[in-house]
């Protein structure tokens, strides 16, 4: 099969009045090769049409490729129960050379952003060795369109608080915010569409107006509109990671800025020019920062157990002691937890990574409870009347004060109730076994007074009791 450019060449020898055999003699070709060329007169390379095997089972084909969704495999099942015996490779090959179950290519396409004119944001999720431990990480970023600055960070989990927290840092870092933010259709920014008709989140709306920006979606499937951000997260995984060991999450994520900082400052080959020289004409084009920057916080309301913590996402906070069962509110901050009685703030912590069951008490509030818990029972007038009543009974007063400490209230009436309800004798003696087997349960030494005292349950009257008889003559 002779070239495009050897026809041509035959064609325009032939046509300066040369021979076919000066033709075939100057190319190196058969004669009948230009022969058949001068006859056709075409220039183009004739398609070399070879019969296929299938050819004559097309139609069938298509029609299984329909009735079996677009499974191959049970369309060569079909195909061989019919008598049509072909391999899975002859069947797909023949199907891509038909244009069967093929969907065409669609060239890609090239965008051009002016400075300030757009950023990117997405996220991907990462296996990353934090304290030694393999850990799933959310790494949010975002670039801007025009000079391919790009800021990074990770997190344990994403969603709209940190998305904000994040998107806050990246606008603050650049300076500015461009005018447009392209995501794709995440939950976390898109309530509900796609696309041109996806639906923002109101808190969200708003957090973009704070800056002066507009999220907008991409269309579904459309992923080279979002290339911007979408190319870099391979180069994340692959550079950032490798070779770096991180302590905790802080210190991956100063890593990551520090990393950041020199990725942009690196030539790029595609664009020939570095990210920061770039930035330089895209900054002032960028929509300008508020005069003050809010902190992002999330508002929860709690309300402070017996033991005096705030419990969020499994982590407990102190509060004064004095603000138990009441209901406060908590807004939980990046990098703080502040805790608030109405319009008073009443506590602040450093946040702790959400879900790790931790405790943080402040000193002041820790010294509140060594007081509390210090603070002896005041004496109460049924211990008084216990202790004189014999050294057995006060001997257990003590025993039971010191097993209960604040909480031997309850105990104590209760011995005096059984003091009041039962003979003297039997109860001290059963008190008396009862400790020298150093046993104080109130319940068990009640059981040995019964059985001493065989169904006598209560005490004597001192008076002498007035006969039947004596009231009637009365």
């Amino acid at each position: 099969m002779l070239d495009l450019e050897t026809r041509e060449a035959i064609l325009i020898l032939a046509g300066r009045g040369h021979g076919i055999r000066a033709i075939a003699r100057a190319l190196s070709i058969s004669r009948n090769a230009v022969r058949t060329v001068l006859r056709s007169g075409a220039v183009e390379v004739p398609r070399l049409r070879r019969v296929e095997q299938a050819d004559p089972h097309v139609d069938q084909i298509r029609e299984l490729y329909a009735s079996c969704q677009g499974n191959w495999v049970r369309v060569q099942e079909e195909l061989a129960a019919a008598g049509v015996a072909l391999s899975y490779s002859t069947l797909t090959g023949f199907c891509r050379r038909h244009g069967i179950g093929v969907k065409p290519k669609a060239p890609a396409g090239r965008y051009h952003f002016d400075p300030g004119q757009e950023m990117q944001h997405d996220t991907s999720p990462h296996t990353v060795k934090v304290g030694g431990k393999h850990r799933r990480l959310q790494c949010a970023s975002v670039v801007l369109c025009y000079s391919r600055m790009i800021y990074a960070q990770g997190y344990p989990t994403f969603n709209r608080f940190w998305c904000k927290v994040f998107l806050t840092e990246a606008v603050v870092t650049f300076g500015g915010a461009a005018k447009h933010c392209m995501v794709d259709n995440t939950s976390v920014v898109v309530v509900s569409g796609t696309g041109a008709d996806a639906m923002i989140a109101a808190e969200l709306v708003a957090f973009g107006e704070r800056f002066g920006f507009e999220f907008i979606a991409h269309e579904r499937g459309d992923a080279n509109r979002s290339a911007r951000v979408e190319r870099p997260f391979d180069y994340i995984e692959k550079n950032f990671y490798a070779g770096r060991t991180f302590a905790d999450l802080n210190d991956l994520n100063a890593q990551f800025r520090d990393w950041c900082d020199r990725v942009n400052a690196r030539f790029k080959k595609h664009i020939r020019a570095k990210p920061n020289e770039l930035f330089a004409a895209e900054r002032p084009q960028l929509k300008p920062l508020p005069l003050h920057v809010p902190e992002v916080y999330e508002l929860v309301h709690r309300i402070v157990d017996v033991e005096g913590y705030v419990t969020v996402y499994r982590n407990r906070y102190s509060v004064p002691v004095e603000l138990i069962s009441r209901r406060l509110e908590l807004r939980l901050c990046k990098d703080r937890v502040r805790i608030f009685s109405g319009h008073q703030l009443v506590a602040e912590h450093e946040r702790v990574e959400d879900g790790k069951a931790l405790r943080r008490t402040l000193e002041a509030h820790r010294a509140q409870r060594r007081h509390h818990h210090s603070r002896p029972l005041p004496e109460l007038p049924e211990e008084r009347a216990l202790r004189g009543a014999s050294p057995e009974l006060s001997a257990l007063v003590d025993a039971l004060r010191k097993h209960h400490r604040g909480r031997a209230v309850q105990p104590l009436r209760r011995l005096h109730r059984m003091y009041l309800d039962y003979p003297t004798g039997p109860l001290v003696a059963a008190i008396k076994t009862a400790l020298d087997y150093g046993l104080i349960d109130l319940g068990r030494i009640e059981k040995m007074v019964l059985k001493t005292i065989a169904g006598d349950f209560f005490r004597l009257p001192t008076a002498p009791r007035c006969d039947e008889e004596d009231l009637d003559d009365g």
